[in-house]
């Protein structure tokens, strides 16, 4: 039961988590830290042995001002003009890893996969051959929807929490083998600048290194994975649309923008309120967890004329999909500018890109993303 099924902002009383659907509540909520607050650790793992594993320098999950002074720490190597400094080496993996296409194409595995691994990986500093362990870490790093609920009642999250933390262990141990590395011998790249780097006179922890290489190296790929998926898909769906950006790329910004805001990659953002407060008409208590759904505030009529459309003409830049504020995706000029030279490249290689109805692709499991996980596709007629 909810409190009103046609509010922006409703209370699930099963989980205890107040959904927030609409666009301008969602916006005031991520522009708003102070009051909705990031760090939901406490609802999600309290003090259980191997919380410190995810939440210690959780970029993700810290508030200003130490979620500034973290983010400083990297925010370099992700400005526009270093990002646009990457095309040439972008375009070039791009080239070599469809020279590798022979026939049709499986999307995934084949380029939106590797390639924003790779260009990562080399901004990391950890080896681009390692990719497919980092597919499986990140597999089970957003397999579950664990601590998205504020009620555990049976313990069924404890117990799924505790899972999560052994099944990490692997990537942990790897990313603290790289990172003692570079104590030992430095490099020019960001791990280095990670372990070497001080906030307020300290130097980060193994933890905060290693929590902070995580998000840096997982979510770094992930959401350049999708949009590319998501995007050939918003393509498919639309010929008719996609026959126009053949004919004119231009409008190949505008279809990604109308892709990230149809299909985000994330479906949810968490926030925990540390005051009461009035949202949508409704008063929320506080420490209650509130769930904001991109997906529904990027169609909310509104803000989006038509909000169910596909239109790359359309300016989709009040869409939520890479978050508002302080939170704002770090590396969303890099996932944009991955997917236009992907997208431009493949557009240019092959003259079809279409789904096969016998081998249709295959949805991600997880129930806070949106994407695929295989997307075979016919590139010619």
């Amino acid at each position: 039961m909810t409190t009103n099924d046609n509010a922006t902002v409703q209370l699930d009383e099963r989980t205890g988590a107040w959904n927030v659907f609409g666009h301008p509540e969602a916006l005031a909520a991520l522009n708003d830290p102070a009051t909705f607050s990031s760090d939901v650790s406490r609802l999600i793992t309290g003090d259980r042995p191997g919380s410190e594993m995810v939440n210690d320098g959780n970029l993700v999950q810290m508030d200003p001002p130490n979620h500034r002074k973290l983010r400083t720490l990297v925010s370099h190597a992700f400005t526009p003009k270093v990002v646009a400094g990457l095309e040439p080496r972008i375009a070039a993996l791009t080239t070599e890893l469809l020279d590798d296409v022979d026939g049709d194409l499986e999307l995934v595995s084949q380029l939106a996969h590797p390639l924003p691994v790779i260009v990562i990986a080399e901004l990391l500093g950890v080896p681009a051959s390692d990719r497919d362990l980092f597919r499986q870490w990140a597999e089970v790093l957003t397999a579950d929807d664990i601590g998205f609920t504020a009620k555990d009642e049976n313990g069924d999250q404890a117990r799924r929490f505790e899972k999560l933390a052994r099944d990490v262990q692997p990537m942990v141990d790897y990313l603290n083998q790289h990172a003692n590395e570079r104590r030992a011998r430095p490099r020019q790249d960001l791990l280095t600048e990670l372990v070497q780097a001080e906030v307020d006179g300290e130097r980060l922890t193994d933890g905060q290194v290693v929590n902070f290489a995580t998000l840096l190296l997982l979510a770094g790929h992930i959401t350049t994975t999708m949009l590319l998926g998501n995007t050939v898909l918003c393509l498919d769906e639309h010929p008719e649309q996609a026959a126009r950006i053949r004919a004119d790329r231009s409008l190949l910004p505008g279809a990604i923008g109308e892709s990230l805001r149809l299909r985000p990659p994330f479906t949810l953002l968490a926030r925990v309120t540390k005051a009461e407060v009035e949202l949508g008409g409704q008063v929320i208590p506080a420490g209650q967890m509130v769930l904001l759904w991109p997906r529904a505030a990027n169609r909310d009529p509104r803000v989006f004329a038509r909000p169910d459309e596909f239109d790359p003409t359309r300016d989709s830049d009040p869409h939520l999909s890479f978050g508002r504020g302080v939170h704002f995706c770090l590396g969303a000029p890099l996932a944009r500018l991955e997917g236009r030279i992907a997208l431009n490249l493949l557009l240019d290689r092959f003259p079809v890109l279409r789904t096969d109805p016998a081998d249709p692709p295959t949805p991600l499991p997880s129930p806070t993303m949106t994407g695929v996980s295989r997307l075979p596709l016919r590139t010619a007629y």
